[in-house]
């Protein structure tokens, strides 16, 4: 797309400049384009970092590279390295992916499922995204000549084996560790992350859509219905928070055993933090989190919730408390740069014990309360979706006042992101693709119509009951 803006032109800029080829043929983006990057993997193809590119290609009707990432990704599968003699499930998907130029000039493919990164930790997202990105490829070109294929339809089988494999728990929620998604340092995100929640509930709901109902999916389908139908109440309930669970919460009785316990996890009230008192009003809230046996992780992280509203894991009355919490919380959660990654920081000891002393994590950094232009596209999609317009224009605002400038830096520090990172690579892709769309939401209806391709309508009860019947 052609602008005469300049912000919208520089952006655009950033976005071109990071696409590699393959070939001759287009295959995605680099994280970023800084001479001096601060990670030499920054040179890579995220599989997280590319959707945000990926929607703004598709927006702009340039679906070829969008297809090449696509079938890539599953082909790059049979790399996986067996490690320290651990053999990993074959429906893990790479973290990163890079093109290699032998000696002889011949280009290879090389990806990376997580043994290159901090903690050495599998990402759990990658495959979710991939088959997000399909269903938003799909509806948006009309092409069903991936998702029919036999290939991409054992991709979602294999993945969905994985991702549905049994555990020691009866929760419905997915357990991972820490470093897994895109808070990828040690945050005390491990157990059940609202992001993990958020994207396996869309993973779950795209395989309703675009599984083959044969013979031999029938038993598949019906797990994954379950486990969408499970999934979907347990968060709404669970990890929902506002001001009148807030006091049941607050007046709990700790100890209770038996199917009749109303505090079902053992949270005790002693670990609502003194922050929450009066933060929370009538008209606002939002899922917390992560949530355990006698844990409940009261901080705000803005994917999950955000990502929630989009996908309709919230219910309609849960998405706007979530939107009207940022207008009334906006100096906490945006500040001064769209949007603060999660609310509020650890300090002191709590950061030692939180991050293990992770110097990039210090308070208001990073991921602990940095503020990520990244996350631009969803906020203004979910503001957008709720009918909070006027939000968007005012995140967009201030998004223009400084990435442009800031030359797209990858996050801002500071209590209210005032600060371009200590650590942050400039020229970063994602920051800039998530500006380009936020600005096509506000101004091209055919542009928003595509992003309505990441939302999911109610699931068709008939279409329920006949898988359940199969």
């Amino acid at each position: 797309m052609k602008s005469k803006d300049p912000a919208l032109e520089s952006a655009y800029e950033v976005l071109q400049d990071a696409i590699f080829h393959y070939r001759g043929e287009p295959l995605g983006t680099v994280a970023a384009r800084d001479p001096y990057l601060v990670a030499p993997n920054y040179e890579e193809c995220f599989v997280r970092d590319f959707v945000p590119s990926a929607l703004v290609f598709l927006m702009d009707g340039e679906s070829t590279i969008v297809r090449n990432f696509l079938r890539t990704v599953l082909d790059l599968r049979d790399q996986q390295r067996v490690m320290e003699g651990h053999q990993r499930a074959p429906g893990l998907m790479p973290a990163s992916f890079k093109v290699v130029v032998d000696g002889d000039g011949e280009e290879r493919l090389v990806a990376d499922f997580g043994d290159l990164a901090i903690g050495r930790v599998a990402p759990v997202d990658s495959a979710l995204w991939w088959m997000i990105l399909l269903r938003l490829y799909t509806l948006t070109t009309g092409d069903r000549s991936l998702v029919d294929s036999p290939p991409f339809q054992e991709g979602i089988r294999t993945t969905l084996d994985l991702y549905l494999k049994e555990s020691f728990e009866t929760s419905p929620a997915m357990l991972v560790p820490d470093a897994s998604f895109m808070i990828d340092r040690r945050m005390s995100v491990y157990g059940h992350p609202l992001e993990i929640q958020a994207l396996f509930y869309a993973a779950l709901r795209t395989a309703l859509d675009f599984l083959h109902p044969t013979e031999g999916n029938a038993r598949l389908r019906k797990m994954v219905l379950k486990r969408f139908q499970t999934l979907r109440s347990y968060v709404r309930i669970y990890y929902w928070l506002d001001l009148q669970r807030l006091n049941e919460i607050h007046r709990y009785h700790a100890e209770e055993f038996g199917h009749e316990a109303v505090n079902v996890f053992n949270i005790y009230p002693e670990s609502i933090p003194d922050w929450l008192d009066g933060w929370l009003d009538n008209d606002t809230g939002y899922f917390v989190g992560n949530l355990g046996p006698g844990r409940m992780d009261f901080r705000h992280f803005a994917f999950g919730n955000l990502l929630a509203v989009i996908f309709g894991l919230a219910a309609p009355e849960q998405a706007q408390r979530i939107t009207t919490l940022y207008d009334r919380r906006w100096d906490d959660l945006v500040g001064h740069m769209p949007v603060k990654i999660l609310f509020p920081a650890a300090e002191g000891k709590e950061w030692a014990f939180i991050t293990g002393n992770d110097p990039k994590n210090v308070p208001w950094s990073y991921h602990n309360g940095g503020s990520w232009p990244a996350l631009l596209w969803a906020f203004t999609g979910a503001a957008l979706l709720t009918g909070r317009g006027d939000l968007a224009e005012r995140g967009l605002q201030l998004a223009t006042q400084r990435l442009p400038t800031d030359n797209w830096p990858e996050y801002y520090d500071g209590r209210h992101g005032g600060l371009i990172g200590r650590r942050a690579n400039y020229y970063q892709t994602w920051s800039a693709a998530a500006y380009i769309i936020a600005r096509r939401l506000l101004e091209d209806e055919a542009a928003f119509e595509v992003f309505r391709n990441l939302a999911f309508d109610e699931l068709d009860p008939e279409v329920e009951a006949h898988i359940l019947a199969s």
